[in-house]
């Protein structure tokens, strides 16, 4: 890296460093399984939100003074390969395989004849603490092993296939309305906490996906269809690790965001609903959100209040960031439409989307990570009581400092993005004004969040 790189680098890690020391602690929660112990800050709210919008609007401003075309281009360029592909690395990838079916096997099983007690199930533990909490982080932060791991895509590789034509009209609406579905089941159902139930979901998810792939064929119905292969897809280009033709390669953290083609607004659609069900699922163990059920059930039934909430908060993220891509154009005063700015800008989205998921799962992971090692070293009969590790008082400014991260990285995305799209400097500065001010929005909306305490969902 340049010289000027390391300067550049330095820069952002003081600016932050210094809007740091005046933020406030906080800690992410986790919706399974039952509380990680989130407290409230200890500084007011204000001053939270405040310093998390200056950290966003201060980097946006470093990146536009201090960098130009032929720096980003030098950052997102560089690569160092690391491992060929080869018969080694086909071996490794077939073990992964079978150990992802025996994983789903074992989940299954000790669910339904394990102990019914969450924290003396395997099965749940599995999901919620090595699955979703920390697989999804290494998927983030390391690189994508899901289509290795991926069971069902095994299982449907064994199985004939119809071949039928996919429906283009459908783009990948499909996966957006399952994943909010998931997200939906998850935060309004005791699938975190009753492993009959969690199975239940498993085999119903499973039985849909087996024959999606098996009348679509694998290769469509996971591109396309499937929200788990989506989502991990997407955050893989997050990461350092990537594959190439060659095999797996190191870039800078984020780069391959700009890799990531959004071709229709469906594919748009799924990066702001993974950005907004991690934001609900924060959002409904807020204490916010018991006034908002006491005050809207005697009219509203619960059952129906969940959904609702969860299907206008994904349309106004939609919308916010839509209207964002409107404004860029006028800002930019360039013929690209507001549509192509927004299949542009989005995929920046999803670095944001995992520093949120990082900050809301950490702490969780990192609490119940000896019960999940205690239980699987005997699922059928674990230990009568499991430990749960307790977090230093420091570790509640965690959240807050990957929530930032995330967004720093999502603006320096943007930054290279409005550089690719649009010749002239000033274009391509002025484009980006209120994809930032959505960003800031979506900042201040996250660290409110975790600045809360923990209440159990109504």
């Amino acid at each position: 890296m340049t010289a000027r790189c390391r300067r550049l680098a330095w820069s952002l890690l003081v600016a932050v460093g210094g809007l740091f020391a005046f933020s406030g602690p906080a800690l992410a929660h986790g919706g399974s399984l039952g509380s990680a112990g989130r407290q409230t800050v200890t500084v007011p709210t204000w001053l939270v939100l405040l310093t998390g919008g200056a950290a966003v609007g201060a980097s946006f401003l470093l990146a536009s003074f201090v960098t130009d075309r032929r720096l980003v281009r030098d950052i997102e360029s560089w690569t160092r390969p690391l491992l060929s592909s080869g018969p080694m690395l086909r071996v490794v990838a077939g073990l992964v395989r079978i150990l992802g079916v025996v994983l789903l096997a074992v989940t299954i099983a000790v669910g339904l004849v394990g102990p019914q007690q969450p924290l003396a199930n395997f099965g749940l533990l599995f999901v919620w603490v090595g699955w979703w909490a920390g697989f999804t982080m290494t998927t983030y932060l390391l690189g994508n092993a899901w289509p290795a791991l991926n069971p069902w895509r095994t299982v449907a590789a064994l199985l004939p296939t119809l071949d039928r034509s996919y429906p283009d009209g459908l783009g990948v609406w499909p996966a957006t309305g399952a994943l909010l579905a998931l997200v939906w089941v998850e935060v309004a159902s005791p699938i975190a906490d009753v492993p009959a139930v969690l199975v239940g979901v498993i085999v119903t998810y499973s039985l849909v996906t087996l024959a999606g792939a098996v009348v679509f064929g694998p290769e469509t119905w996971f591109a396309r269809a499937d929200p788990v292969s989506r989502v991990f897809d997407h955050y893989g280009h997050v990461a350092t690790l990537q594959h190439d033709g060659d095999g797996l390669a190191a870039r800078v953290p984020g780069e391959a965001l700009r890799d990531l083609s959004l071709t229709t607004r469906s594919e748009v659609a799924f990066v702001v609903a993974l950005l907004w069900v991690t934001t609900f699922d924060g959002f409904v163990a807020t204490p916010a959100w018991t006034t908002i059920v006491d005050v809207a059930t005697p009219t509203v039934p619960l059952v129906a209040l969940y959904p609702l909430a969860l299907v206008a908060g994904f349309g106004l993220f939609l919308a916010a960031f839509y209207g964002a891509a409107r404004a860029s154009r006028r800002t930019a005063d360039t013929y690209l439409t507001a549509a192509t700015l927004a299949r542009r800008f989005a995929p920046s989205l999803l670095a944001i989307a995992a520093g949120y998921h990082l900050a809301h799962y950490l702490g969780y992971f990192l609490s119940l990570l000896p019960a999940l090692a205690a239980v699987a070293t005997a699922p059928l009969s674990p230990p009568a009581e499991v430990t749960l590790l307790v977090l230093p008082g420091w570790f509640e400014t965690v959240g807050m400092v990957t929530i930032l991260l995330g967004h720093l990285l999502a603006i320096w995305v943007a930054h290279g993005t409005a550089y690719a799209i649009f010749p002239g400097r000033l274009q391509a500065i002025r484009s980006q004004y209120p994809f930032i001010l959505v960003m800031v929005c979506y900042t201040m909306t996250s660290l409110w969040i975790i600045a809360q305490p923990e209440v159990p969902p109504p």
